[in-house]
């Protein structure tokens, strides 16, 4: 039923897209497709000058007529089976009416179609990305190699390291590229000169500037549509994207780039399933990148995922024992606790008869939501200020914590960890980053004494590679290696920019591994 729903929901709302398209005079319906507040002269190019000039004119309120005394026939009884119900409901609605704010004489803003998303981020008929374009202009450098270096490199043996051993004062980015619309380089001269270097990311910079363009272009978008519970008896195929999202009954995602917008979201929640998931695509055959060590860990948490059936039931001689829930900790969460809920939901389709509390810990897990969820104040029963929300599905539970998780670790707030029922995953941590690592030298320890699962995963392969160096020159000899460090199956497909260096694009969670702190004594021999 609810699929037939959902099928019926998206329907109408394409049906009412296309009329609003189809009649560009009615504002109000064109407004609400629309997150644009600047008019687009383009869309007017067809009509005469006059006709333009007379629907941008200021219009006149419209003459009031003074109210008249109603008349007999007016005031006749209506027939209805309801009797007096549809007289209080007429005037109910004329109370709304009367009470009702004026409509907005604004011109409608435009929509950006599919075949006009490229505009350059400096002369973009969306505001914010001109705001982004000035933000990019203030704080990004140009790569060009004469230039001297801003920044220590990251990686010793880099291109910058090599390239730029000029003499030239750092100077901002202040030309666009023509082809990706995205201000690069100081001048056009030193983008000329460095054509073949960022020939390397132009056509992704593009990709970039059109899928920005496209979430604002005032575009219904179905892709946004998630499918509902999935039946216990309907098998997930999570070979891909593509698979998963049919097997999983999404609406049909026909577009490269509507794939891009819908991976950019569910990567979060998928990514988690997809290893923790008795159908995972990761397994010990050669190439399946999971290790024996992660079998025996992995296998635990799927017991309790998939429990077998019990054949309880509704009636008190039925009731049976189950298993609490599994509680997935994300340390360091910022993006990924402010996704919307029904996100999230989507990890509890995948496991109908399993139970999640998701645990969101990190300095920056409610940045910019105090408007939503408002903190509480730490109490005897709530000594670190918990953020609870309790309904967010049947067999889901999330907790935001705004603390260091080593902070809590001490106090035994969570105790005890049960390798069963607990895991802990690390979005983008930057363990090795020079300015993260410090944060996460307390906390990596302390994981390591649960025994419990830790998947981390990388923007790049370099930050993944750079995260794994660090593990093993700081807890060398401490851990087991549960997942072999590769690019992620459910990765997002949409390229992110950085808007403090636009030479550094990335991805959502592109990589993944998985480690664990070591269930026995061992003493490694020197041969």
């Amino acid at each position: 039923m609810e699929s037939v729903s959902r099928h019926a929901v998206t329907k109408t709302s394409r049906r009412c897209l296309r009329a609003a398209l189809s009649n560009p005079s009615n504002s109000p319906t064109t407004r609400s497709f629309s997150q644009v507040r600047s008019w687009s002269p383009r869309l007017a190019s067809s009509r005469s000058a006059e006709a333009v000039q007379a629907r941008l004119a200021p219009q006149t309120a419209p003459r009031i007529a003074p109210r008249t005394a109603p008349s007999p026939s007016s005031t006749r009884r209506p027939l209805s089976l309801l009797g007096q119900k549809t007289k209080i409901a007429q005037e109910e609605f004329s109370a709304l009416a009367a009470n009702a704010p004026p409509p907005d004489s604004r011109p409608s803003p435009p929509v950006l179609r599919p075949d006009n998303l490229f505009h350059s981020f400096t002369n973009s008929p969306i505001p914010e990305i001109r705001q982004r374009a000035a933000f990019i202009r203030q704080h990004a450098y140009c790569p060009h190699p004469e230039h001297l270096l801003t920044r220590a490199p990251i990686q010793p043996d880099s291109r910058q390291v090599s390239a730029n051993s000029g003499t030239i004062a750092p100077a901002h980015v202040d030309f666009e590229c023509p082809d990706c619309g995205i201000p690069v380089y100081c001048s056009e001269k030193h983008w000329a000169e460095d054509y073949e270097a960022h020939l390397q990311i132009c056509d992704t910079l593009r990709q970039i500037n059109e899928d920005e363009h496209d979430l604002r272009s005032g575009r219904f978008f179905p892709e946004f549509e998630y499918a509902g519970p999935q039946l216990e008896e309907a098998a997930v195929n999570m070979t891909n994207w593509d698979t998963f999202l049919y097997t999983r009954e999404f609406e049909a995602v026909n577009a490269d780039r509507s794939m891009r917008q819908v991976t950019r979201l569910l990567t979060y929640p998928i990514t988690i399933g997809s290893i923790l998931h008795e159908l995972s695509p990761y397994n010990i055959r050669k190439g399946g990148r999971l290790t024996p060590e992660g079998l025996k860990s992995l296998s635990a948490l799927r017991y309790t995922l998939h429990p077998p059936r019990d054949g309880g039931g509704l009636g008190v001689r039925d009731l049976r024992p189950s298993a609490p829930p599994v509680r997935i900790f994300i340390l360091g969460a910022r993006a990924e606790s402010s996704l919307p809920r029904n996100v999230w939901v989507q990890l509890a389709h995948l496991f109908p008869r399993g139970k999640f509390h998701l645990v969101f810990i990190g300095p920056e897990s409610m940045a910019n939501r105090d408007d939503e969820f408002p903190l509480p104040p730490r109490t005897a029963v709530n000594p670190f200020g918990a953020i609870v929300e309790d309904r967010v599905w049947p067999t889901m539970k999330i907790s935001t914590i705004v603390d260091y998780y080593h902070t809590l670790h001490r106090t035994g707030y969570f105790y005890p960890y049960d390798p069963y029922f607990d895991c802990f995953v690390l979005f983008h941590p930057g363990l090795g980053h020079p300015t993260s690592s410090h944060e996460w030298a307390e906390t990596v320890p302390l994981l390591l004494e649960t025994k419990a699962p830790i998947i981390v995963t990388g923007y790049t392969q370099l930050d993944m590679e750079r995260d794994i160096s660090w593990v093993n020159e700081t807890c060398r000899g401490e851990f087991d290696l549960l997942m072999e460090p590769g690019e992620n199956t459910f990765r997002s497909l949409r390229w992110d920019l950085n808007d403090l260096d636009p030479q550094d694009i990335s991805c959502g969670n592109w990589g993944v591994w998985a480690f664990r702190g070591k269930r026995y004594e061992a003493t490694r021999k020197e041969e």
